[in-house]
Parts: C-alpha cells; sequence; structure tokens
C-alpha cells in the first residue's frame, strides 16, 4: 500500500496505484462548471495534467490551482485538470473568486472513482475519504509519463518537473 505524509505522520493510500508506463485509468469526474461529466486519463488525443488536491479550501491547495491556472496559460495543447472531493458548488465558488479559467477544476465526490482508479484516496488519519497532494501526467495515447505523490500533503508539489512532463 502506498503512503504519504501529513504534517510528519504517515497515511496510507487506498485504490489502485498507478505507475509511469501504465495506462491512465479513464475516469468521469463531475466539472464545477454546470456538473457535467469530464472524462479524465485514457488516450485523449492531446497531454494532460490531472492534478489532484485534498480541498481547494486550504491553503496550499488554493495556491497550487492559482499556480497551475497561470501556468496553463502558457501550455498548448494540453488539458489541465484540477481534481478533489471538494462539492462542485464550492469549487465553482472557488473558481468565480479567485478568477479561475485556464483550466478546468473537477469533483471525484459522489462515488470516489478517481481516487481509488488512481490510488490517491486517503485512507486513515485526520483526512481520511479524501485525496492526496499528486500530479499525473498523460501523454496523447493515454500512458502515465509523470506522477508525483508528494512526500507532505501540506507542501506543495514541483511545479517546474510537472509542467516539464507535458511541454
Amino acid at each position: 500500500m502506498a503512503t504519504t505524509m501529513l504534517k510528519g505522520n504517515t497515511v496510507n493510500l487506498a485504490g489502485n496505484e498507478v505507475k509511469v508506463g501504465d495506462k491512465a485509468p479513464q475516469v468521469t469526474v463531475t466539472n464545477s462548471e454546470g456538473l457535467a461529466d469530464k472524462v479524465v486519463g485514457g488516450a485523449q488525443g492531446k497531454k494532460q495534467l490531472i492534478v489532484v488536491v485534498p480541498s481547494l479550501d486550504t491553503p496550499v491547495c488554493a495556491t497550487e490551482t492559482r499556480q497551475f491556472n497561470a501556468k496553463a496559460a502558457e501550455l498548448t495543447d494540453v488539458d489541465v485538470t484540477i481534481v478533489s472531493m471538494d462539492l462542485p458548488f464550492a469549487a465553482g465558488r472557488f473558481c468565480s473568486t479567485e478568477g479561475i479559467s485556464n483550466l478546468t477544476v473537477a469533483s471525484d465526490f459522489r462515488n470516489k472513482d478517481f481516487a481509488n482508479a488512481y490510488g490517491v484516496l486517503i485512507a486513515d488519519g485526520a483526512l481520511a475519504g479524501v485525496t492526496c497532494r499528486a500530479i499525473f501526467a498523460v501523454d496523447a495515447n493515454g500512458i502515465v509519463t509523470y506522477k508525483e505523490i508528494v512526500p507532505e500533503i501540506t507542501e506543495e508539489p514541483n511545479y517546474d518537473n510537472a509542467l516539464a512532463a507535458v511541454k
């Protein structure tokens, strides 16, 4: 079972561990705009950057989303999606308040299908039931080319490595 840390304490991750070189599971999440379905993973004919955060309602997740929103404007032919367990209504409000418009913010709240398919569901501890902080880059053919499970949930990811993986 994969693990990460929360304020120095080990937390276990549940679900199927996806590795670099694996076919990215195709999963439907809920877009914060209009509650429409959005498919992430699988072969989409363009690169994907799937950014996983526990909740947009935390300072680190909000900062990370703002950072990726700014960087997404510089990417060409890359679909960037933030996935959390936040309700789509809260995520939509966050996007409106923060001016998030260069990427999709989506929720895995319905069945936790994404979290289980990618092995990013926190299984125990204070944040049990939400996603850890992770990033997956997927090529146009649906193969995972980059993966980062951020070692400490309260810290930001390696933006440069994630962006380099989709350039």
